[in-house]
């Protein structure tokens, strides 16, 4: 053959070679990326119940297959490892492993991968992408959680990431996902995993996105790269407007490159030329002042946005579920994704807020039976097991801060105003003035600015803080035994207008009364105090939510008080109410429902079941079918009679209350009857006629269909009047979202006012029903700015909102300092009979009272 014509035949034969190359990688990469785009939106709901069906047959299948796996090395190190399901499909109870797989029948490398035939930890264990983060040695590497990982999880290998934690949402698709398809996809897309609601109030009460409903969460594919949500289909305006839905959320844009939005006077357009700071210029004219924006463009001249850079960098409401807690404080200590919340951590010694696991302590050590899991380090699971009892300590590992939703109050606590007994929290032979390092180290563990002059930095005094004998020796406060974000924590008591502690039967308790903090009522809401922790109220779509992106918290909420405590006609119907509450797809229960007359949007409450201890299923709510006497926790015998509701605790073993009616209180004849009750349900417009039940709605002056039941029932609201934010530019910190990474610019904050006697209503929004709720401070921002010259900027200036408002804002929401004695009363909200409550009834209304004033940077006094 033709040498010249082998050569050009060889050519041809390569070009096509790699023509065939290019083609087979595009169509790769477009099956790829419609995987992630099918595998990214939500199901339909008409898939629910397949989902359902699909995630049984998985069950069973992923069972089979580990029939005949033979005995895992696994077991040669963690041989007395408790199994990570406890009961099977039909009630069985495991409480050990049985011949190394669980009561589902998987085996360890089931859900954590890893390999099963070796028989060392460096060849069993899977090894991480970055060794020296995950306090590794010679290739073995310690399990406990790490302190402040921030977004290391998001940059490590996802093997990796699978192995140290199955729940977690990038790899949970390979695990949990596998069986519980549904829940998978939805709690992916929850508020407790994207967080929208903090980022998009932050940005718009402050100017940083001209819209109000939120246009940014967080959320990260397989990769760990950041991704937009999208719903799918996208909902119509009046979805938007009155359920609450969002179309999309992106991933937040990192601060550097953010155009500043604050009107604030450093961040005005228009002027002449760049001054220096702190030498005006007289010859500049009014309301424009010379210091214009960055000549060099956006994220440039220390032109950034502080709002972006706050969300990004300072800790709020992070980490979400999205990672893992910061494992450094009591109250912080937990995994991420399913994990977070179904695998409990030591965080509390309180019986009433951690329930049986406070024996556990609070210092996020393990009571694992396995033997090689050290029992003195903090970081650790209690056990190596999931469990639905989840108690409100796990909870509140999130929920401590306005962002989310700040339900430390359901505790009865609130944040401590950095003063009271002051002697015990700070040094009283000098001032602590801290390195630049010891400040970035303290800084980044707990973000708030007076904690570096104070001695609750320091981890041995914080862990003390809240024992009783250090609450001994305080005056004025009692502090709580959890620390989460390193804040301290103090208790609410019940007191009169003047500030006087007061009983359970409103005598003044003496404030040198040695006991006075055990005479006084601690304002713990009613329910914690009877026994109900977060999950007995907030069930699976409460915890999961719906695949559904929704712009505000109480919009994704299913529970309403009226679905176990009924209305002023009607007792409960066990049917969920809230405004997330989804209409059934089951046949059966829709014609049953319909025969008896109920409402077919809703969960019905009577039909969910969960597991005791000894693996039978328990209804979570039940209604008493006959007159009867049944022993509760204490062994104490209660008469019950037909009709009456009970409900079983999901967390405490064999505990259970009856739920009182709303219907009995107001009924004369019950037993539940309280004229009180019946007084202010029932009084009417005329303000004189109360106690007939029959009249209609629109005759009754307090209306269940324009007023919330905590309007009344709450005993506190807690307020924050006023939180100062320091931005400095020489201050180099994490990046705790997105792509992560160090650089300069950091945001502190110091709590300024602090109140828990202030007390407002106002009217819910449109999603919510504008219905009259409780009120709180929510947003009342100052800010201040030191370049990288050290030099003021400008100092605790007031931020503006997109609209041009003032960035102080305040908002309804759901207290959860619910009570049954100590309520709001008639002289709380109406003119008192010896009208001296004017300047009360301004402060609840809203209109201010100045009671609350803002004393700026200097203030000057004139002297006489």
């Amino acid at each position: 053959m033709d040498p010249k014509k082998n050569k050009q035949a060889r050519l041809k034969l390569i070009v096509l070679l790699v023509f065939v190359c290019f083609l087979s990688t595009v169509f790769w990469k477009e099956e790829v990326v419609a995987t992630k785009t099918i595998t990214a939106h939500e199901k339909p709901q008409s898939t629910l119940a397949a989902d359902r069906a699909q995630a049984d047959s998985s069950r069973l299948a992923v069972s089979e297959q580990q029939k005949d796996v033979p005995m895992e090395g696994c077991m040669k190190c963690h041989n007395n490892i408790e199994p990570m399901h406890k009961y099977n499909a039909t009630g069985d109870v495991f409480d050990v492993l049985k011949e190394g797989k669980d009561a589902q029948g998987l085996s360890c490398t089931a859900c954590h991968g890893g390999n099963p035939a070796a028989t060392t930890q460096k060849d069993a264990h899977v090894q991480p992408k970055f060794p020296k983060e995950w306090n590794c040695k010679n290739g073995e590497c310690s399990s406990r959680n790490p302190e402040r990982t921030n977004t290391l999880l998001a940059r490590e290998r996802s093997e990796f990431v699978r192995f140290i934690n199955p729940g977690d949402f990038r790899v949970v698709a390979q695990s949990c996902g596998e069986c519980h398809t549904d829940e998978n996809q939805k709690s992916s897309r929850s508020m407790m995993a994207h967080g929208a609601m903090l980022w998009g109030a932050a940005l718009y009460n402050n100017g940083g996105y001209s819209i109000k409903d939120t246009r940014f969460g967080e959320s990260y594919n397989a990769a760990g790269d950041p991704q937009a949500l999208f719903q799918i289909p996208s909902p119509t305006r009046q979805q938007e407007a009155f359920e609450g839905f969002l179309p999309y959320l992106n991933p937040l844009p990192r601060w550097e490159i953010s155009q500043p939005g604050n009107i604030l006077r450093v961040f005005e357009r228009g002027g002449k030329r760049r001054l220096e700071v702190g030498l005006p210029d007289k010859e500049e004219e009014g309301g424009k002042p010379d210091k214009g924006l960055s000549p060099r463009g956006l994220g440039t001249g220390n032109r950034t946005d502080p709002v972006y850079l706050g969300i990004q960098k300072t800790r709020l409401m992070d980490p979400t579920l999205n990672f893992l807690g910061t494992n450094d404080h009591a109250g912080d200590y937990r995994s991420a994704g399913c994990t977070a919340c179904h695998v409990v951590y030591a965080n509390d010694t309180s019986v009433t807020a951690a329930g049986s696991y406070a024996s556990a302590g609070n210092k996020g050590e393990s009571q694992s039976a396995d033997t090689s899991i050290p029992k003195n380090e903090a970081g650790h699971p209690i056990k190596h097991q999931f469990t639905s009892r989840i108690p409100t300590t796990q909870c509140m590992t999130c929920h401590m801060h306005p962002g989310t939703n700040m339900v430390a109050t359901y505790l009865g606590q609130t944040w401590w105003d950095n003063e009271s007994d002051g002697k015990s929290m700070y040094p009283a032979d000098r001032q602590i003035v801290p390195s630049q390092a010891d400040e970035a180290r303290k800084l980044d563990k707990n973000p708030e600015a007076s904690s570096l002059r104070g001695l609750w930095s320091d981890s041995v005094f914080l862990q003390n803080t809240g024992t009783p004998d250090f609450n001994s020796k305080l005056k004025s406060v009692q502090f709580a035994d959890t620390h989460g974000h390193g804040w301290m924590f103090k208790k609410v008591y019940k007191k009169d207008r003047k500030g006087n502690l007061l009983d359970a039967a409103d005598k003044v308790v003496a404030p040198e009364d040695p006991n006075k903090f055990q005479k006084a009522v601690h304002l713990q809401d009613i329910h914690l105090e009877k026994g109900m922790h977060c999950a007995d109220c907030h069930f699976r779509q409460d915890s999961h939510g719906t695949g559904i992106l929704y712009n505000e918290p109480r919009a994704a909420v299913e529970i309403g008080c009226i679905d176990c405590h009924g209305s002023l006609a009607e007792k409960a119907n066990g049917i969920t109410s809230g405004y997330a509450a989804m209409t059934t797809e089951n046949k059966t229960e829709i014609t049953q429902r319909t025969n008896a007359k109920k409402p077919l949007i809703g969960r019905d409450l009577t039909r969910l079941r969960f597991r005791s201890t000894d693996g039978k299923r328990l209804p979570i709510l039940e209604v008493v079918a006959r007159d009867a006497k049944r022993k509760d926790a204490a062994g104490n015998e209660i008469e019950l009679k037909k009709g009456d509701v009970v409900q079983n605790s999901i967390v405490e073993p064999g505990r259970w209350w009856k739920v009182t009616q709303t219907a009995d209180t107001v009924t004369p004849d019950s037993p539940d009857y309280n004229e009180k009750s019946a007084y202010a349900k029932t009084m009417q417009k005329d303000n004189e006629t109360w106690g007939d039940v029959s009249v209609g709605e629109n005759m009754l002056a307090h209306r269940e269909s324009s007023m919330t039941c905590y309007a009344c029932h709450t005993s506190w609201v807690t307020s924050c009047f006023g939180c100062h934010l320091s931005m400095e530019a020489n201050r180099k910190m994490p990046n705790r979202h997105n792509e992560g990474g160090d650089s300069r610019n950091f945001t502190s904050y110091n709590y300024q006012v602090i109140r828990d006697d202030i007390f407002m209503l106002g009217k819910d929004g449109t999603v919510t029903g504008h219905k009259v709720a409780p009120v709180r401070s929510s947003s009342a921002v100052l800010v201040s700015s030191r370049n990288q010259n050290r030099e003021w900027i400008y100092s605790q200036q007031q931020t503006v909102s997109a609209e041009g408002f003032s960035g102080q804002a305040f908002n309804t929401h759901v207290p959860h300092t619910v009570r049954g004695k100590e309520t709001q009363s008639c002289s709380d909200c109406h003119v008192s009979a010896q009208k001296d409550n004017n300047a009360w009834l301004a402060q609840v209304m809203l209109q201010g009272t100045n009671f609350v004033n803002f004393m700026g940077r200097y203030v000057f006094v004139a002297a006489a």
